[in-house]
């Protein structure tokens, strides 16, 4: 009896600590709210990319995803700013797929269906080039370029985007499809290698598995790279510095000027926000020095 007493212990405790190890660097990665209850369990229930309060909300923000590192920050220096908006709702999801939750009026997660309306929507210049008709104003608040993510030590010795043509280099690689990154990205392989390069990664190796396409790159590739299932991984400058600054065990690849682009972050107020009084407290913090100091600070350009 006393020994299988003891083998149970050791049982939970085994299958414990290899579900954590599982698990270990899983979003989400900012820190959580308040609340009387905390339950967030890795690879099962953290919707990384819902944030703040859902119910009432006094302003309702669509972020493009890759900047889900300043949010904690932004928020909280906003609300001391305007103290009158006490409930902020954030979602930081690829430009892509908040575009069509605009369009469509309602996301569904899982089981958990949102179907509030956005005040602000904030994404690339094209992303919002392509509907000027939803918006009565838009800024330029913040500027951003590629970097390339690996592992630590760089076990491929991965130097340049031509190296990515390498057979046998597993890339994680936004799709194009909805994450504006992945149209940036092509730009910068033909600017590296030309066409050929652009082929190479998006056609050839994503026919034989060693490209994988994303559905949320600022989360998939990181963890891609984490796990062992990527060599590198395309990200905007802002991410793999992110990564890095967490202590997350990755390097970044710097890309010169001459191969890079550079992507200008676009804040848009929606004809039809709720809350437009927030909404223009909002676009006109978004420019304000207190928010350009948080943006630089997580590694954006602004001027």
């Amino acid at each position: 009896m006393k020994k299988i007493f003891l083998s149970i212990p050791l049982c939970i405790i085994t299958a414990t600590t290899t579900y954590g190890q599982q698990h270990h660097f899983d979003p989400p990665w900012n820190k959580p709210p308040e609340s009387a209850v905390h339950f967030t369990v890795p690879g099962v229930d953290n919707i990384p990319d819902l944030f703040g309060d859902i119910n009432n909300p006094d302003l309702v923000i669509f972020f493009g995803g890759n900047q889900f590192m300043v949010i904690d920050e932004l928020i909280a220096a906003f609300k001391q700013t305007y103290p009158a908006y006490k409930k902020v709702f954030v979602e930081t999801l690829p430009p892509g797929i908040l575009a069509k939750q605009i369009a469509g009026g309602a996301l569904t997660i899982g089981n958990m269906r949102i179907d509030l309306k956005p005040d602000i929507y904030t994404a690339g210049e094209g992303r919002i080039a392509q509907t000027p008709e939803w918006f009565s104003q838009t800024t330029v608040y913040a500027k951003n370029r590629l970097a390339l993510l690996v592992p630590k030590g760089n076990p491929k010795n991965i130097q340049k985007l031509t190296d990515l043509a390498t057979a046998g280099v597993k890339i994680s690689m936004p799709n194009p499809e909805w994450e504006g990154i992945g149209k940036r990205i092509e730009e910068a392989y033909i600017k590296a290698g030309g066409q050929h390069l652009r082929n190479t990664v998006m056609q050839t190796k994503v026919a034989d598995s060693t490209t994988y396409l994303t559905y949320i790159h600022h989360r998939q590739s990181p963890m891609r790279i984490l796990y062992g299932q990527s060599d590198v991984a395309p990200v905007w400058y802002t991410e793999a510095q992110y990564q890095q600054s967490i202590g997350h065990p990755v390097d970044m690849i710097e890309i010169p000027a001459a191969e890079n682009i550079e992507a200008k972050a676009v804040a848009a107020l929606l004809k039809n926000a709720p809350h437009k009084k927030a909404a223009a407290d909002f676009m006109q913090f978004l420019v304000s020095p207190t928010a350009k100091a948080i943006f630089k600070k997580y590694g954006f350009i602004t001027t």
